[in-house]
């Protein structure tokens, strides 16, 4: 039998009623791929440093959130969310490799793929409404004053969990036709919005901008770089694998199945350690380090900043 790639939805196609199938019911990470391995060692490389770096980034984002929660930013609960399932889907990594190396357990394996049904949908759905607080923020902020409520965040959140676990199951049930088509139109769909949402807050930051950079409001260029941050994310972690499924027709079954499919993944599954790294590098303050070192960290930020503007002035 021939077992898929880790994130892998494909159906098999359907055999005829009298076909004797004879079913292979050991797992590993190269059955079916053994002469094209290098796609596969990409993904588990990628994700190996979501162990390494992922987990405690994102356990550092929920610990900043929970020291500024009596100061928090509407996006916090977002963020969080975010963090908590990127952590777990991390943590379902070591699972894998011993599952695929020593175990061979079906259930395990069922909770691999609900993981990464996880990975599929809480990130881009999220983003999205982080991206949605940004914007309306910038664009509607009367508007925005009315909806601080906590209780508007609870009702997204929600709804995006169940839309997360929802999916998670189909995908762990597997069977379903063209399942990969919906997290293709999922992350299109994510992706025209960061574009709509980052072209609307820089034609705000244009309009109200005056004879300098510095008229532009602190909070508005806070906005932007935010959005700014979450649509490079997408266009680096999302964008290949919705450039290459599209196509799966045009590709030979073993060079999808061993090639396309890892290397598509490989770039979404390392998005739970390049979406906390951006959160960080955004903070002037981490708890549980001292204050000297992150103003010496900072200090010397600014001290190559203003060496690299002032060599630049003879030449202007």
């Amino acid at each position: 039998m021939d077992i898929l790639p880790l994130n892998s939805t494909s159906v098999p196609a359907q055999l005829p009623l009298n076909t004797t199938v004879y079913v292979n019911t050991t797992f590993s990470v190269f059955d079916g791929c053994e002469m094209y391995i290098e796609a596969i060692l990409f993904d588990l490389t990628l994700q190996s440093i979501n162990v390494i770096v992922g987990i405690p980034a994102n356990l550092l984002v929920i610990a900043i959130l929970i020291q500024n929660r009596k100061d928090p930013s509407t996006s916090d609960l977002f963020l969080g969310c975010l963090a908590f399932m990127d952590a777990y889907f991390g943590t379902m990594t070591p699972l894998s490799f011993l599952n695929l190396y020593l175990w061979h357990s079906k259930e395990v394996w069922s909770a691999i793929k609900f993981s990464f049904g996880v990975k599929d949908t809480s990130g881009p759905l999220f983003l999205s409404c982080i991206c949605l607080d940004r914007f309306v923020a910038v664009l509607f902020p009367i508007r925005f004053g009315q909806l601080k409520h906590i209780k508007y965040r609870l009702s997204l959140t929600l709804l995006v969990i169940c839309l997360t676990f929802a999916y998670s199951t189909a995908k762990m049930v597997g069977g379903l036709p063209n399942f990969e088509k919906i997290f293709t139109v999922e992350v299109l769909a994510a992706f025209a919005w960061m574009v709509v949402c980052n072209a609307s807050i820089l034609w705000v930051l244009k309009k109200s901008r005056g004879a300098g950079k510095d008229d532009i409001h602190p909070m508005k260029k806070k906005a932007f770089k935010m959005v700014l941050s979450i649509l490079c994310i997408i266009v680096f972690n999302y964008l290949p694998l919705v450039a290459l499924f599209p196509f799966e027709d045009h590709y030979t079954p073993d060079v999808f199945r061993c090639y396309v499919q890892p290397v598509g993944f490989a770039f979404l599954n390392i998005s739970s350690t390049i979406q906390p790294l951006v959160y960080l590098s955004r903070q002037e303050k981490f708890p549980f380090l001292p204050d000297a070192c992150v103003k010496k960290f900072t200090s010397c930020i600014a001290t190559e900043k203003s060496e690299n503007i002032s060599a630049q002035k003879p030449s202007a």
